[in-house]
């Protein structure tokens, strides 16, 4: 029961911090490691996906989650 408690107390001080990075803009997830408008750029031009993922070095699944997306 005491366990419950402060596991409670943890998740509601978790809960504040991150409202508070938040509020200050610093809570904003992972950068994009893809850069989707290239990927696509590169397509429309006729590249292929191995070319445009050996180019930008990233994995061809990228390049397909990207064009998809």
């Amino acid at each position: 029961m005491v366990a419950e408690m402060e596991r409670r107390f943890i998740l509601e001080r978790q809960r504040v911090g991150i409202d508070a990075a938040k509020k200050r803009g610093a809570y904003k997830g992972r950068k994009p490691s893809v850069p989707v408008d290239e990927v696509r750029k590169m397509r429309e031009g006729g590249k292929g996906p191995a070319e445009i993922a050996a180019a930008l070095n990233i994995s061809r699944m990228s390049v397909w989650r990207a064009l998809n997306a």
